[in-house]
């Protein structure tokens, strides 16, 4: 696992050596994500850096690696696990090796295959290789979006990209501008999606897109997205077969390290599913990690134990409590954009914990996402009966109630919601501000400077809906969540919060071959009778206990409401109403004001509103301000 960076100049005027130290710059400002060693190289125009976290081939495969010829560089940020069968089918096409590398395959897989060659990785990437001869580049990223890229151009026509945000500020030549559309989605979603970037002018590389920079452009392609077409059905024992086949080959292959290995246990279906196979797969006993809360309604510590005691494993656990905020400065530097998923603290405790341990980590995450797991889909399917409401009733009826009531009302947002179309009506209630919020929030002139209120988020949002509208409900609000939330929020905060502690993160269930299995699976066996993922707790029928299977879903959550109106709550009012904060022009005072009362008071738990305020505010005071 590593941290990649670079930038083609537009001409060789500059000096070989100030290139370089540019470079190192770059490559400096992530040294978490690989503390073993750095790599650079500055080749005609191009100058590419990583560094690295030694996971496999540790004594051969620094990089950049480059082709006999020397014509072809990579630097790559990943672990592909199906590397052996890709190298053992290069060697017979002539191709010869180095190194015992997973990154230099990439690179032979691309000189003989093309853009071709991503259909073959298994695994999590983001990798860039420099062409000397076309002086041309070539990025790509992994198809769910496990691993981050970031790309601009400077004001000088250079071609910028890494990791993360802070290598293109490291290189000098990217203004902090905000881009007012990115921060009004992160008002709504709590994350900056995959569309967006904090900072106006930088992107993102979609999840299963490459990237080709030429003659000082750039060109964007889809290489993977799910196929939305129904499937031939097939009985529900089968399905389970499959599933529990399919889920322990994702395991199995991603055992394969030569530094220590652990995973995260949390005591949910996903994670004991994944610690049951390793357990299954392994001649020893696996070391798991978990993590808890003093307060009873947040602590999992008790499921966590069952599954760690069923399953014999090496078991450790750390309990968070709210002294540990003098981290947050540090978490909120580590996202680079605003993020306010309350779960980003324990993930980072628990990484830390873990690296005390192990260098890799297997985690549960995606189950949710391709099994519906998630409350939100039965609340879906409950409020979808309010669609047969004729449009205009709903528009001119139920809406201008939800408008009249007074702010706080109960009742208010409900009645707001059902007013909505189907995809809509389930972006409003995924949002943390909508719309009837958001005017309230906003300032009269930064409404104006969205020109009129802020929608582009939501926009992207339903396009992904439309994109999916010829499969059932169901289907298309995971495939709505498999593009937005899945790689806006919850790889983006295992990648930063691991890679903070030097620590590599593998997400089985997230397994190509894996989710293309679940698209496949009919949604009556994803939600069954009111059952969330129905299908995945058949499968794991004898592998995980009944205690965990048949247990109500608790969510990584965190006790912030309380914290808020104790430990917290100086200091989160100080700074929302801080003379600085009100300058930016962004917020109304008495609005900000409202929220910190009503949830004081108790009328109202505004703690995800106040606590996605504050994690922007923190987010400027460390990355702007400073």
């Amino acid at each position: 696992m590593c941290g990649i960076a670079g930038f083609i100049a537009k001409d060789q005027s500059e000096p070989a050596e100030a290139r370089a130290e540019r470079l190192d710059r770059m490559c400096a400002s992530i040294i978490y994500r690989g503390p073993d060693e750095q790599g650079t190289t500055v080749t005609g125009r191009a100058a590419l850096g990583m560094r690295r976290l030694s996971i496999i081939d540790i004594k051969t495969g620094q990089q950049p690696i480059f082709t006999e010829d020397g014509n072809l560089a990579i630097v790559f940020n990943g672990e592909i696990y199906n590397f052996q069968a890709i190298r053992s089918e290069l060697v017979s096409l002539g191709h010869s090796f180095r190194t015992n590398s997973d990154t230099e395959v990439i690179v032979h897989a691309f000189e003989e295959f093309g853009e071709k060659c991503l259909d073959k990785l298994r695994g999590m990437f983001a990798f860039a290789i420099w062409d000397r001869r076309a002086e041309s580049l070539f990025i790509a990223r992994d198809r769910i979006g496990k691993k981050p890229l970031f790309y601009t151009f400077t004001d000088k026509g250079e071609f910028i990209f890494g990791s993360e945000l802070k290598t293109l500020f490291a290189h000098g030549g990217v203004e902090k501008k905000i881009d007012p559309a990115a921060l009004d989605a992160y008002l709504s979603f709590g994350y900056v999606p995959e569309e967006f970037c904090i900072i106006n002018k930088v992107k993102k590389l979609p999840p299963g897109f490459f990237l080709r920079y030429k003659g000082g452009k750039v060109e964007t392609h889809r290489y993977w997205d799910l196929n939305l077409t129904p499937t031939d059905d097939r009985p529900e024992s089968e399905w389970a077969g499959l599933l529990f086949e399919k889920i322990r080959e994702a395991v199995e292959i991603r055992l394969i390290s030569e530094v220590p290995l652990g995973a995260f246990l949390s005591g949910g279906v996903d994670s004991s599913t994944v610690v049951g196979m390793m357990s299954r797969l392994s001649p020893k006993p696996v070391k798991t990690f978990s993590i808890g809360f003093h307060e009873d309604s947040f602590d999992e510590l008790k499921y966590a134990r069952i599954a760690a005691r069923h399953f014999g494993t090496e078991h450790h656990e750390f309990i968070v409590t709210p002294d540990l905020f003098d981290t947050i400065s540090e978490i909120v530097w580590h996202f680079d954009e605003p993020f306010s998923d309350q779960s980003a603290l324990p993930t980072y405790m628990l990484s830390k914990m873990a690296r005390d341990h192990v260098t890799v980590v297997l985690s549960g995450d995606g189950g949710d996402e391709l099994f519906a797991g998630y409350d939100r889909y039965l609340i879906d399917q409950k409020r979808s009966k309010y669609g047969r409401i004729p449009q205009f009733v709903r528009w001119h009826g139920l809406r201008r109630l939800s408008a009249a009531l007074p702010r706080g009302s109960f009742g208010k947002n409900f009645l707001f919601n059902i007013s909505l179309g189907p995809i809509e009506r389930y972006i409003d209630s995924v949002s943390t501000f909508n719309g009837p919020g958001k005017q309230l929030l906003y300032t009269a002139d930064f409404r104006a400077e969205l020109n009129g209120g802020g929608s582009a988020g939501e926009l992207e949002f339903a396009g992904f809906g439309d994109a999916a509208a010829r499969v059932d409900p169901l289907a298309r609000l995971l495939y709505l969540d498999s593009k937005t939330y899945l790689p806006g929020d919850i790889l983006t905060k295992v990648d930063r919060m691991t890679m903070a502690n030097s620590i590599e993160a593998r997400v089985p269930l997230l397994d190509h071959e894996v989710i293309e299995l679940a698209a496949a699976i009919p949604s009556r066996l994803k939600i069954n009778g009111g059952t969330t993922k129905y299908i995945l707790k058949k499968a794991m029928k004898r592998l995980v206990p009944d205690e965990i299977l048949h247990r109500e879903k608790q969510g990584f959550g965190v006790p912030v409401g309380r914290w808020i109106n104790d430990q917290l709550r100086g200091r989160m009012t100080d700074d929302l109403l801080a003379r600085r904060t009100l300058e930016r022009g962004w917020f109304e005072r008495s609005s900000i004001r409202s929220l910190l009362d009503e949830h004081a008071a108790g009328r109202r738990d505004r703690s995800d509103a106040l606590w996605t305020l504050w994690m922007m505010e923190l987010w400027f005071r460390r990355y702007i301000d400073a």
